[in-house]
């Protein structure tokens, strides 16, 4: 089994998935003396543009299915979107074939420290934060830099080489991802949260309650290998406001990390909101960063965001002052509360990564106007009961998309009126018709979104599309 790069030099290595992760870990090995084949159970005519471009790199590829010729390698390197119950991993478990994430790949290439973010809900917008305020802060200085990779924008892979010491990596990291881990070793890990999501993914395959119980707990136990290998020097930052966060946090051996609380209640954790005011005590002084109410995104879930990634900018260096200047002024992320434009008095808001049950109710509550919502897609396993005293406070009505749109119905039909549309076309035609002046059309799906989209940007990228071409109301 690897354990160092250099071994990499005589290995046969299998990448299984050609999207962005795959493509970069094959380039990453194949740079390093590794005879790379990547395996990709897509057709080829899904695949042109990834087979153009590990042709041009001198790397073969199968497209259509996963052959036995992917088997007949030293390790394997797992894409996020292939499932662990997929036959050709469980042929590879049964052959004792290590498989690794591309993350944990690079990571045996990095020089520079690394911050690792995971959560149910509110990495890429904590990512994203904590890149800008390192990126305002090392503007000032000279010789370094921060990338900001994982799950959004480039894979770890891409910059694994290139990163120094001086350097900073900010990471996204899906609990996919953490399944496959073995040396992974983030200085500072950031766990935000911990609700039902990939429920499908991780054994709710019978629809009963003990089968739920049971997806979910290996949804956690995956999410807490975030910190498996953390040492006492390096900061583990959680919520403190999560119960599922801080038991197993406790249950966690006392030298995995020293560890950063945050929480919104003013009671001595390492970030707060004490008077209004967003307080950090990192250093063991209280100092007040910003009146909460400045910080520029908005929903009680980004109060929870930004301090996460005040903490964890304020102990890699980053002054009070830049932290609070990139919190005034930073506009969010695009498809996470994204507001798209305002027609006839109606706001539309693209919240197309709200893709579980948790964003929903996060996204439910950043708005004090009647709300029409756009709900379903790809169901997850998903318990919709926690929305129904918002859905009943806050919203007027709902259109039910995608293929869990019959349980959308049915769940919500009796509290508020609901209306099925068989396209995003004619939901947002539907959602339009429904709204008043004063309103928020909201599209914040609580599903994946692969029944009728690529992914949830692809979702987002229409849903902006067909808003912009709405004509005002008579």
């Amino acid at each position: 089994m690897l354990s160092e790069p250099q071994k990499m030099d005589m290995e046969k290595v299998t990448i299984l998935g050609a999207a962005r992760s795959g493509i970069a870990a094959a380039r990453l090995l194949r740079d390093h003396g590794a005879k790379v084949f990547v395996s990709d159970q897509k057709p080829q005519e899904d695949l042109t543009k990834a087979i153009d471009e590990l042709t041009r790199l001198g790397i073969e590829i199968e497209t259509g299915s996963h052959s036995d010729r992917a088997l007949d390698a030293d390790v394997i390197v797992i894409s996020p979107g292939v499932p662990t119950d997929a036959p050709i991993v469980q042929k590879a478990l049964a052959l004792r074939i290590p498989i690794f994430s591309e993350i944990e790949v690079a990571s045996w290439f990095c020089k520079a420290p690394i911050v690792a973010v995971t959560g149910s809900n509110g990495k890429t917008t904590t990512v994203s934060l904590l890149g800008a305020i390192l990126e305002t802060w090392f503007g000032s200085l000279k010789g370094r830099r921060v990338f900001v990779k994982g799950n959004i924008g480039d894979a770890f892979s891409t910059v694994a080489d290139e990163a120094t010491p001086q350097d900073i990596v900010v990471l996204e990291v899906s609990s996919f991802q953490l399944d496959h881990i073995k040396t992974f070793h983030p200085q500072i890990a950031i766990l935000l949260n911990i609700t039902p999501d990939h429920l499908d993914r991780y054994g709710y395959a019978v629809h009963s309650k003990s089968g739920e119980v049971e997806a979910f707990k290996n949804y956690v136990t995956s999410k807490l290998r975030i910190a498996m290998n953390l040492r006492g020097t390096d900061a583990f930052i959680y919520n403190a406001d999560d119960e599922i966060v801080v038991r197993e946090v406790h249950r966690l051996p006392p030298d995995r990390g020293s560890r950063f609380p945050f929480r919104v209640a003013d009671n001595g954790a390492t970030a707060s909101i004490d008077r209004g005011v967003l307080t950090l005590r990192v250093n063991g002084e209280e100092e007040p960063v910003l009146p909460a109410n400045e910080i520029a995104i908005r929903g009680l879930h980004n109060l929870y965001n930004s301090m996460a990634a005040s903490i964890a900018a304020q102990l890699l260096g980053a002054p009070i002052p830049v932290i609070a200047q990139v919190l005034r002024t930073f506009k969010g992320v695009e498809h996470r509360l994204e507001f798209v434009r305002e027609v006839s008095g109606v706001k539309f808001v693209n919240d197309s990564k709200g893709t579980n049950v948790d964003a929903v109710w996060y996204a439910l509550q950043s708005f004090s106007e009647p709300i029409v919502l756009l709900l379903g897609g790809r169901d997850k396993g998903n318990d919709y009961s926690r929305l129904v005293p918002l859905v009943q406070k806050h919203v007027r009505a709902i259109v039910a998309i995608g293929e869990s749109a019959e349980k959308v119905m049915t769940v919500f039909s009796p509290l508020v009126y609901t209306i099925r549309a068989d396209s995003m076309e004619e939901a947002v035609r539907k959602a339009y018709q429904l709204s008043k002046r004063g309103d928020v059309v909201l599209l914040s799906p609580a599903c994946a979104s692969f029944d009728w989209f690529e992914n949830y940007e692809h979702r987002g990228r229409v849903f902006k599309e067909l808003v912009w071409n709405l004509p005002e109301k008579p």
